[in-house]
């Protein structure tokens, strides 16, 4: 079966209403049923509550209190890099951006500027630069750390489709980073302006920055941007910069010269956040 058949099925499902029942579903606290549910997701996905700053099921009031919860000191030391993983997952695409256009799967890009929600001086920013998409599956710790110091510039909502972002329907879905919802953040670093996209997914319930909050819902119908003064916001590398509520994909772009990838860094490989992603050029 093609992958276009196998996705065929998203375009006729109501993914909104979904994402709001599931997003509902997991912002309630239901006392014994909760703590099942949360032990049949652990279960079913093998989750490592090893690693959690809390491994007692039972202490977690909703399902997404357990979804967003914080790892035990030490549990993701950073490396000794310029850059590190600022998720755990595994790396969907990474290389260099062609012109102004993404990698997605065979068959499939999409430009820069669709990304960021169609700022174009933004996305020249980024010409021939370097990207990286980082899928992050159920089981996976789902919180979003910063992979260098950077300024928060910008913030931007671009609302969009909800479709799944798992490996086969990025093979099925053409600009389907483009065009799902999502949440750009925009930093300046010392190797130049950073964008990382947070996209959304079906179930997806919301999406957090820790300096703003839920940034949705609501779901706005605009593409609504969010400035901030020089020096206002500032968060180190390793920092917490977000967390998704249900799982999803981040897409980090950097401008032309500001890095190489480590050798090993390959489409379908497991990372770690804080492990060495990077050196600067």
């Amino acid at each position: 079966m093609s992958d276009f058949i196998a996705v065929l099925p998203q375009y006729l499902l109501p993914k909104r209403a979904l994402t709001v029942f599931g997003g509902w579903v997991a912002s309630r606290r239901w006392g014994t049923a909760t703590t099942r549910l949360i032990a049949w997701f652990v279960k079913r996905y093998d989750v490592n509550m090893g690693e959690a700053a809390d491994p007692d099921v039972k202490n977690y009031a909703c399902f997404n209190d357990f979804f967003t919860r914080a790892l035990r000191p030490g549990a993701r030391p950073l490396a000794q890099a310029d850059f590190v993983c600022p998720v755990d997952g595994a790396i969907s695409q990474v290389g260099a951006i062609e012109a102004d256009q993404i990698f997605q799967a065979k068959g499939h890009a999409y430009s820069t500027t669709a990304l960021v929600g169609g700022d174009a001086a933004l996305a020249a920013q980024f010409q021939n630069g370097s990207f990286a998409t980082l899928y992050l599956s159920p089981r996976d710790y789902h919180r979003i750390h910063m992979p260098c110091t950077g300024q928060l510039r910008s913030m931007v909502y671009v609302p969009g489709d909800l479709f799944s972002v798992n490996p086969q329907t990025a093979r099925g879905v053409p600009g389907l980073f483009a065009r799902n919802e999502r949440v750009v953040c925009v930093f300046d670093t010392a190797w130049g302006p950073m964008v990382m996209a947070l996209v959304g997914a079906t179930v997806v319930g919301s999406m957090a920055t820790v300096w703003h909050g839920v940034v949705n819902p609501p779901r706005l119908a605009q593409v609504t941007e969010w400035h901030y003064d020089e020096g206002a916001i500032t968060l180190a590398q390793g920092d917490e910069l977000g967390r998704f509520l249900l799982g999803s994909t981040v897409v980090m772009l950097f401008p032309k010269g500001a890095l190489d990838w480590n050798a090993q860094w390959q489409a379908t490989l497991p990372v770690r956040m804080g492990e060495a992603m990077a050196h600067a050029q």
